[in-house]
């Protein structure tokens, strides 16, 4: 158990170490004997942790975007009988902007995007764990709250990609193309989200 434990702490300390790296020089400015220095274990260490720099690379966007997708929406509250609808998709907005418009997220999303060519198989990984899992998460509190006449919903799944962008898409596009000092304060963000579910709800409210 201690050997194990022992390799786990080897195992993040690599990962944690090759996040900074590839995040700071990209995935052809990143090398081995680097990850290897900065997690303070030899570079055989790494190698019997990850084959290669591609494992190690498909190994840290999977972490990642699986790591920010839990945090959306594992902690999801059914919404409760009685309760403010707007209020709680108000919530559920803030939590996944807040969540998506970091920094870490924003880099790896533009360095997936740069090595679309070399790694395609990773640009499907950041979308079905990103943006696909949100609106399919969304899909289905949107037929429930429908089934309950909380809301009119026809296609639940147009609803959420509605949603999902009313929400993401101005914030999301700022911060992606105009760098990390463009991401909106947490003020902004809030702003953007009770704006979104105000426009949502006119479309699929009930009067």
């Amino acid at each position: 158990m201690e050997g194990e434990n022992r390799s786990a702490r080897k195992r993040r300390a690599i990962l944690d170490a090759a996040t900074e790296v590839f995040l700071k020089s990209g995935y052809l400015g990143t090398n081995m004997d680097e990850i290897a220095a900065l997690s303070e274990v030899s570079k055989q260490t790494v190698y019997k942790h990850f084959a290669s720099k591609e494992a190690l690379f498909i190994e840290i966007v999977s972490t990642m975007t699986t790591g920010a997708g839990d945090i959306v929406h594992n902690e999801m509250p059914e919404f409760a009988d009685g309760g403010d609808l707007a209020v709680y998709l108000q919530d559920y907005a803030l939590r996944q902007l807040t969540v998506v418009l970091t920094p870490r997220i924003m880099q790896l999303r533009r360095l997936v995007i740069g090595e679309v060519t070399r790694f395609p198989e990773l640009a499907n990984v950041l979308y079905e764990r990103g943006p696909a899992r949100a609106m399919a998460t969304l899909s289905s509190i949107f037929q429930h709250l429908g089934e309950r006449g909380l809301l009119t919903i026809d296609d639940p799944a147009v609803a959420a990609s509605h949603f999902n962008w009313l929400i993401m898409s101005a914030p999301l596009n700022q911060a992606m193309l105009l760098g990390d000092a463009a991401i909106p304060s947490q003020a902004e963000l809030r702003r953007n989200a009770e704006a979104g579910v105000r426009v949502f709800l006119a479309a699929y409210g009930k009067a």
